[in-house]
Order: C-alpha cells, then sequence, then structure tokens
C-alpha cells in the first residue's frame, strides 16, 4: 500500500467512525444515560473499534503466522490497512474528546492517543514495524469489556433491581470478570512481550525507534497499572464491602 492510498484508508476510517457517531444521536439511548449522551456515544463508538480492530488484528496472526516471526520489515496489505483503520479511529476519538472534555478529565486520554498516533504514523509512512503495531492492538480485545462495563454503569445496570442491598447484576458481574481476566491476559501479558522483545532487538532498532517505543510503553504500561488498580478497587473491593455491610 503506497502513501497515498494509506491516506485515504486513515480518512476514511476517521471519517466512517465520526459518522458512525453522529449516527447514534439518532438512535435510542438509556434513560439513565441521557445526562451523559456524548459519553454515550464515545464509548459506543470506541467498542465499535475496539470489536473490529481484536478482532482483525487476531485474523492477521491468524492467517499470517509469519508476521510474528518478524515484527520488523514483514507486512501485508491486511495487516498495513488495520494500522491506517486504527490510526484513523485515534484521530477521531483524539478530536472527539479534545473538543467535548476539559483538559483535566480527558489529558490521561489524550497522552494515550498522542503516543499511540506518533508510532502507528512511524509504522505507516516507514513501513517498518507494522507487525509490532498489530500486537499492540492485540489490547483492543479487553477494550471490548471494559467499554461493555462503562455502558453498563451508564445505563444503571450495575446493581440487582431485586434486593434493597446494593449487589451488582449477572450481567455487570460476568462482564467485571472477563474484563479483569482480558486485562491480565492482553493488556498485562502482552505489553509484558512487547517490553521484552524491545530489549531482546534493542541492537537493531534506529535510536529515535528505540527511544520512541520504550517512551509509549512505559507510559501506557503505567496506565495500565493505575487502569488495574481502579477496576479491582471498584468492582471487586468495594463490592465485597457492600454486601459485608449488608449481611
Amino acid at each position: 500500500m503506497d502513501l497515498k492510498s494509506t491516506l485515504l484508508v486513515v480518512g476514511g476510517s476517521a471519517c466512517s467512525f465520526k459518522l458512525l457517531n453522529t449516527v447514534l444521536r439518532f438512535l435510542p439511548t438509556p434513560e439513565q444515560a441521557l445526562k451523559k449522551s456524548w459519553r454515550w456515544r464515545n464509548i459506543s463508538t470506541s467498542l465499535a473499534h475496539s470489536s473490529l480492530s481484536g478482532a482483525w488484528a487476531l485474523l492477521c496472526f491468524y492467517l499470517q503466522p509469519q508476521l510474528l516471526e518478524d515484527l520488523i520489515s514483514h507486512h501485508s496489505l491486511l495487516s498495513h490497512s488495520l494500522v491506517a483503520a486504527s490510526t484513523g479511529y485515534f484521530i477521531h476519538d483524539f478530536l472527539d474528546v479534545a473538543l467535548n472534555q476539559s483538559y483535566k478529565q480527558s489529558w490521561e486520554v489524550l497522552l494515550h492517543h498522542s503516543m499511540v498516533l506518533s508510532c502507528f504514523s512511524l509504522a505507516l509512512t516507514s513501513r517498518l514495524y507494522v507487525g509490532y503495531s498489530v500486537v499492540s492492538l492485540l489490547v483492543e480485545i479487553n477494550s471490548v469489556f471494559l467499554h461493555l462495563r462503562q455502558l453498563l454503569l451508564l445505563s444503571g445496570r450495575k446493581n440487582r433491581t431485586d434486593t434493597t442491598t446494593p449487589r451488582p447484576s449477572v450481567t455487570y458481574s460476568v462482564i467485571s470478570w472477563l474484563n479483569l481476566a482480558s486485562l491480565f491476559v492482553f493488556r498485562v501479558c502482552t505489553l509484558g512481550w512487547m517490553t521484552h522483545w524491545l530489549v531482546a532487538h534493542s541492537e537493531l532498532l534506529p535510536r529515535f525507534a528505540l527511544m520512541m517505543g520504550t517512551t509509549g510503553l512505559s507510559l501506557i504500561s503505567i496506565m495500565n497499572v493505575v487502569l488495574l488498580y481502579r477496576l479491582i478497587r471498584a468492582d471487586f473491593i468495594s463490592n465485597t464491602h457492600n454486601t459485608s455491610r449488608g449481611l
């Protein structure tokens, strides 16, 4: 895929996710989420991207296992298109968040997206590290459950309605456990493997690429540790405390 085709895919992807976000304005929104309608649309759009890119990344490695053997120079139309399409989404989401949230609320997301866009842009323009970028998109498999959890919270479907003591619903409990399990597999393990690969191949990488990868992985790893802490505290520690207090 040449540069012009790449830019067309990036632009088309950004416009498609913007269109999806706009269409969501006219679809029914849960009553409890009406006051946070922008948040509902933003997370729903993110869920669509996570579902698409997570499945697409798995398909890349299933159809082209040789991609794992050479994460630096090997790439294909399928893998290159995935990175381009995800780049379009992150551009859309960066602008959507920047225009609709205060910097105090959105700085973590903007920082994350800036790092991802920097790394993906390098892969797309140089046609190097495409496989490494596809590995990073395996994280989106966990994001599917993370976004489903957020949508349940926004729609007021966290707790059961048949008890006076606040207790998580079956649906929310299942999503919480799947979210935690997939976080360990597709975030912790994936980022750990990416870090190990970066260290093992540091001599083969230009200094700027090594610095970019190290900085990005360090920041995103810190964010994931904070995310893990918040999830455990919100979904497991507080729920245990509420149940004990009710008993």
